[in-house]
Parts: structure tokens; C-alpha cells; sequence
């Protein structure tokens, strides 16, 4: 059998949150239908943080209620503490995504608390996950970088996975949040983690900053990882890390792993399209490239 790497399309939350045009709820319910529309069965879907910091995330509340019901289809609410985790399972997410960011600096800029006490928010957030019912995964991030600290060192990275695992997530994830990683140390960092914490399913999430995103999310599937992050046309960015753009394209990722033999599921053709759909609603172009070039070969031509 083909190797298969499932994607998890974050483009309505991460993608969504760093533009400058708000999006109407009612197009952001087409956007995660176009995304299962193209088979997508993890999908990112908001974030449940205060509006004030993060306006395009301001109706997650009534976004994920209006969303469609389907039992193969995971929706997935962001959340940095207990009222966060609250108002995700209230609305109707059926799994949770934790942040807790390896550098200090940035988890007080990103959450307005120290490493520690984002350990102990998840510490907190697991154990009502469990009794809710809920599936609760967690991210650790900046974990290749930090603009504000510079290299993290793996061993930070190592230690906070093994006290994060400690607390059963679901999965843990590598995000490389300011896109400053390069496939070498996504191959050295990757399989450490993955000794670390044996049994633990790992993601991994990419940006595409320095146009190192893909690559290392090649590098991560030749590591062992199973699941990915991206974002349709490569949308996206953190508000609260200065220069950090886009996320890996979902296109560019699907085109590169399914042309390579490698099996996602997904509908090539109709990610294309909602690619250039959600041009039309930015009102600009979107840093994904095969939605400029197409695929290859093209339909209809000549073998």
C-alpha cells in the first residue's frame, strides 16, 4: 500500500486570522464546506480567543454552530485557556488544539502568560477534554525559532513535549510559527521528539516566511510524520509575530506529496478552486504558486 499523510486544513483560523479583510460568517461556512467539498475530514476552524486581540476571529461562537454536521468530519477550535476551551466545546468542536509556545517571550505576547502557566492551562484543559468527551491535542510553538529569542534550543523543545505528553493529548504538533526552520532540523528535531514521547502521534505545521515551508514539510514526511498542516493558497500568519507569513499552500503540498506517490485524499482540483475563490474574497492574490501555474500535466494534454 502507498503511504498516506492526512492533511488538516487550517486556512479558516490561521489563514484567516493575520488578513486585513474580515471575512462574513456566512463566507467562512463556505470556505470549510469547500474544503470538504474537496475532502478535507480535519479542518481548523476558529480560534476561541478574546476578539479584541484577534477581531477576524470574533464569531467563532456562531461561525462553528452554523457549520454542517458530519460524523467523518473533524472541526477543530483553537483555544489558550479554560474560557477558551469552554466556548469551543459550548459551540460545538468536536477536538481542541492547546498553544503552548517554546519560547517565553513570544507565549506572553501570544497568550499574555509564561510557558509555565500555558503547561499548566493545558494541564487544566486535558483533564476537562477527558471528561467532556472531547478530543484534546497540543501545539508546540515556535519550536524552530523565535523572533524575539532567536534559535530555541531542541532540548527546550524535548522537555516541554515530554511534560505536555505527560497530560495524554491526542497529538502533538511542531510548529515552525515564524517559518525559520530548514529541512535539516526539521530531519534532527523531529525523530528526537518522536524518542521523547513514543506513541504520541506528531504533526507538523509550517510556514512559508523564507520559502523553506514546503521542503520542510517533506523533510517531516521522510521524519515519520503522518499529519500536516496547510492552508489553502497559503494563507495566513501570526498577528503576534512580526514578519511571519503564510502557511504551507494546501495545493502546492498536495500536488507535491500525491505527484510523489504519496496518497492524501484530497481533491486537487477543487482546492484549486477555492484557492482562487478566496482570492476573489481577499481582493488580492494568494502566495500559493499552483494556483498560478496549474497542474502538471495538464488535463487534456497529450501524454
Amino acid at each position: 500500500m502507498r503511504r498516506h499523510i492526512e492533511i488538516v486544513e487550517v486556512g479558516p483560523r490561521d489563514g484567516l486570522q493575520n488578513e486585513s479583510v474580515t471575512l462574513s460568517t456566512a463566507a467562512k461556512v463556505e470556505f470549510i464546506n469547500r474544503a470538504i467539498a474537496a475532502g478535507v475530514r480535519r479542518i481548523e476552524v476558529a480560534s476561541f480567543v478574546n476578539p479584541k486581540k484577534v477581531p477576524q476571529m470574533a464569531d467563532a461562537d456562531e461561525l462553528v454552530k452554523a457549520l454542517p454536521r458530519d460524523p467523518n468530519v473533524t472541526y477543530i477550535g483553537l483555544v489558550m485557556n479554560r474560557r477558551g476551551f469552554e466556548r469551543a466545546v459550548a459551540s460545538g468542536c468536536h477536538e481542541v488544539g492547546m498553544v503552548v509556545v517554546a519560547s517565553d517571550t513570544f507565549n506572553q505576547k501570544n497568550q499574555g502568560v509564561t510557558t509555565e502557566q500555558s503547561v499548566a492551562a493545558w494541564r487544566e484543559i486535558a483533564a476537562a477534554a477527558r471528561s467532556s468527551g472531547v478530543r484534546a491535542q497540543v501545539t508546540l510553538s515556535a519550536a524552530f525559532g523565535c523572533p524575539f529569542e532567536g534559535e530555541i534550543a531542541p532540548e527546550r523543545v524535548i522537555d516541554l513535549a515530554q511534560r505536555v505528553a505527560e497530560h495524554s493529548p491526542h497529538e502533538l504538533a511542531l510548529a515552525d510559527t515564524i517559518g525559520a526552520a530548514v529541512p535539516s532540523q526539521v530531519a534532527q528535531l523531529v525523530p528526537r521528539v518522536r524518542a521523547a514521547v513514543p506513541g504520541l502521534s506528531l504533526r507538523c505545521h509550517f510556514h512559508n516566511t523564507r520559502n523553506t515551508g514546503i521542503a520542510n514539510a517533506y523533510a517531516a514526511v521522510e521524519a515519520g510524520v503522518d499529519v500536516l498542516d496547510a492552508s489553502m493558497g497559503g494563507i495566513g500568519g501570526c498577528p503576534f509575530a512580526p514578519g511571519a507569513t503564510g502557511n504551507v499552500p494546501t495545493e502546492d503540498l498536495v500536488y507535491m506529496l500525491e505527484r510523489g506517490g504519496i496518497t492524501t485524499g484530497l481533491d486537487l482540483e477543487a482546492l484549486l478552486a477555492t484557492s482562487r475563490w478566496i482570492q476573489t474574497q481577499l481582493g488580492r492574490p494568494v502566495p500559493g504558486l499552483l494556483v498560478k501555474a496549474g497542474t502538471f500535466p495538464r488535463r487534456g494534454a497529450s501524454a
